[in-house]
């Protein structure tokens, strides 16, 4: 097909399957998609286009799925709605019947006049019911009227008494904690550990890197953004002896000859995947080669409880161990495939014959995997259970990656799900010119709507399992995602539309069953009112204060979006103390991110005078809010005023504010550098003090010290101003973001 003048009917055929055509960049002006791109983009969506004959063909099977006569599996609608019907599936007066969760139902007849949608009236229980019409059945979710809030979290654990105060956590990069006996990975017992220390200083969340299920057998690949499924946990993470005990866990390192490279590799200041991850699976092999031989044949309590993780896992459980072991084999060999669709052509499928075949060859090794499964799971529930036993009314805070690696168990396992041979990413935009391919796939919109949002929910259900609320990685993506052919420059890409609304209300709902927060990294490209409609489902964006900049000055503490969580920096922005440094800079001139100037101006140095000038804003915004000294000039490079920025974000009216780390020990690298993937250490750096002590080193503790009385004072000036409230005769019973502006339109990779 020509990639000159677009052809209508591939033009139409690609706004039928949910692709933008068109979209705006970042300079506002309207860039038309290539003819070639939207065909590549066709061809992995499954709807072939290669000639008119496959247009009319792929456009056809989208009319019928999208039909107005058909009823799908599922449909999402919102307490007290009415629920609407496609138009023409259903006939005046037949016959319907609901379902609800709770055991009642609901007989009617539609009277729905001839052209128009069939409505059924509203529904008050949140629920997922079953609408029987005539013959066909289908599942209505119907989502409260906003996800569970962190008032609802601290009424459900204090309660509905008393103001909700004001509330504070700490964020973690779970790899990255160290305690004494971790072989050189954080480990959930370390996590368990933090939960509980935080928790005694006041802390009521702990958000945590994620914690999806990487590849036992590529330890070079540990990216937790890049995970091989969502639907199952690091394995990377156990604790030999969180469940079998010390000794088990001992015997089964001298069987693994593990003592002297274990102690070595926790020594480190980075963490070594390639040596320390096969090492700690030694370990495990040998923990499970007991437990194989004299747990299960007696019959133990311990038999019996991974016996129920495995029936309750089922088939998904199975194909990741399958999954796993597969590519163990696979990879045994030099050059061995990566990618499961570069292995023999029958293993591609789970359903084959032959991967059943393999399984029951290779029992014990699908047990294996299994079996890791059951201990991570146990120690990221036992670390949940730290932190809500010692008094947080949050808890961990889970991290949802926006997609999975398309060579992962994930995407072998739910092939028809997912969207195949495409990279997820961001358009090219001002602070990337050239655009972004992140390497990820995830679920095909068209999948969702066939399938009745299966696997969509089943990973919701995989991150809440878990934890006391969720961060979801660019939710943006829950309107629409950009998306890169596998192979194209990430210019060369189209934005996918998803159902915003049903997405939504699915999340909300679950949120709700879960009893756990929302939280949406919010800090792309965002289009107009998506915040807003955020807001209104109970759903928290993030502000972080580098971008709490009105162009004039960082925004006064007071005037932060309260429909947000507060936070210094992310993952993949420089920490207080290295932007105060001007760490960033110098890394990304060192790895050479730093591009040449036409003008022959040294580029390095341009960036530090910025950086110089936004350093003084910052002292100035800390000094007018009573962190810095009023009178006092700013401190010199070398010593940045942590504590006055934690103290300053702490201090705005945010329900919640997390505290990373890395800030609280005043480290000057980030954990992620955007953009790099050796040249860096990303995803490797260590804590330089083990949990057990952290808080008892003089600068954190001044730290938390800081956040803690700016928490308690933003508390008081809300009770004064509830108090002067108290008996007027109006107020404003919703109120909204004062108008500050967002971060700047741009992603990081992940």
């Amino acid at each position: 097909m020509s990639t000159g003048r677009r052809s209508d009917s591939l033009a139409k055929l690609a706004a039928r399957a949910g692709f933008e055509v068109e979209w705006t960049d970042a300079h506002g002006t309207v860039q038309h998609v290539p003819d070639s791109t939207l065909a590549s983009l066709l061809e992995c969506a499954g709807l072939p286009c290669a000639n008119a004959t496959q247009i009319r063909q792929s456009t056809s099977a989208l009319n019928a799925e999208q039909s107005a006569r058909r009823l799908p599996p599922l449909i999402t609608a919102e307490c007290e709605s009415a629920i609407e019907l496609p138009p023409s599936a259903v006939r005046a007066g037949s016959h319907y019947r609901i379902d609800l969760e709770s055991g009642e139902h609901i007989e009617g007849r539609f009277t729905t006049p001839r052209g128009e949608s069939a409505l059924l009236a509203p529904l008050s229980e949140p629920g997922y019911h079953t609408l029987t019409v005539n013959d066909h059945r289908l599942t209505i979710a119907v989502a409260p009227p906003h996800c569970h809030t962190v008032a609802d979290a601290w009424r459900a654990r204090h309660g509905d008494s008393g103001p909700v105060p004001p509330l504070w956590g700490l964020a973690a990069q779970l790899y990255g904690l160290r305690r004494k006996g971790d072989g050189g990975i954080g480990d959930y017992t370390a996590l368990a550990t933090l939960a509980k220390e935080s928790a005694q200083r006041g802390a009521q969340a702990l958000a945590v890197s994620p914690t999806h299920a990487m590849f036992s057998a590529a330890p070079g690949h540990f990216s937790p953004y890049a995970p091989s499924s969502r639907l199952w946990v690091n394995v990377a993470h156990i604790d030999p002896a969180a469940v079998f005990g010390a000794k088990a866990a001992h015997d089964a390192s001298v069987a693994a000859h593990a003592g002297d490279a274990w102690r070595e590799l926790e020594a480190a200041p980075l963490v070594d995947w390639q040596r320390a991850l096969p090492l700690k699976l030694q370990v495990l092999r040998a923990l499970f080669e007991r437990f194989d031989t004299q747990e299960r044949p007696s019959g133990s309590p311990l038999a019996a409880a991974f016996e129920a993780f495995c029936a309750q896992g089922g088939e998904p459980l199975e194909d990741h161990a399958r999954f796993e072991a597969l590519q163990e084999t696979m990879l045994r060999d030099p050059g061995g495939p990566r990618h499961w669709r570069d292995w023999p052509e029958p293993l591609r499928d789970p359903r084959s014959p032959d991967v059943a075949t393999f399984a029951e060859e290779h029992r014990r090794e699908v047990d294996f995997h299994r079996f890791l499964q059951w201990l991570a799971a146990e120690g990221l529930s036992n670390a949940q259970r730290c932190a809500r036993d010692a008094g947080m009314a949050i808890g961990l805070v889970a991290d949802l990656a926006v997609g999975c690696d398309g060579a992962g168990s994930h995407a072998w396992s739910l092939p028809q799900d997912m969207l195949q041979r495409v990279s997820v990413g961001a358009p090219p935009d001002i602070f990337n010119q050239a655009g972004q391919s992140w390497g990820l796939t995830t679920f095909s919109p068209r999948a969702m709507h066939n399938n009745g949002f299966r696997a969509f929910i089943d990973m919701l259900r995989a991150a809440f399992a878990h934890a006391g609320g969720v961060r979801i990685d660019h939710i943006l993506g829950l309107r629409r995602l950009w998306l890169v052919p596998e192979g194209e420059s990430a210019r060369h890409g189209a934005y996918l539309r998803y159902p915003f609304d049903d997405l939504v209300r699915l999340i909300a709902l679950e949120s709700w069953r879960h009893r756990a927060i929302v939280i949406g990294e919010d800090l792309g490209t965002v289009p107009p009112g998506l915040r807003e409609r955020l807001a209104a489902h109970g759903l928290y964006g993030i502000r972080v204060l580098w971008f709490e900049h009105d162009g004039k000055g960082f925004i006064a503490p007071s005037r932060w979006d309260p429909h947000g969580v507060a936070t210094t920096t992310t993952h993949d922005l420089a920490t207080v103390a290295g932007w105060w440094r001007g760490a960033d800079i110098d890394w990304r001139n060192r790895i050479g991110q730093t591009l040449a100037r036409a003008d022959g101006r040294d580029p390095v140095a341009l960036e530090h005078a910025r950086r110089a000038t936004d350093r003084l804003a910052l002292w100035h915004a800390l000094q007018q809010s009573g962190f810095a000294p009023p009178d006092a000039n700013p401190p010199p490079a070398d010593d940045p005023p942590v504590n006055g920025a934690l103290g300053y974000v702490a201090a705005t009216k945010c329900p919640l504010v997390t505290c990373p780390l890395e800030d609280l020990l005043a480290l000057s690298d980030q954990p992620n550098l955007p953009g790099s993937i050796d040249e860096h250490p990303n995803w490797r750096r260590r804590l330089t003090l083990p949990v057990e002590s952290l808080f008892a080193d003089p600068g954190v503790a001044a730290r938390v010290e800081t956040v803690v009385r700016a928490r308690e004072a933003v508390a008081r000036t809300q009770a004064d101003a509830s108090a002067a409230d108290t008996g007027a005769d109006t107020r404003d019973a919703n109120p909204t973001a004062s108008g500050a502006p967002g971060a700047p339109e741009t992603k990081p990779t992940p």
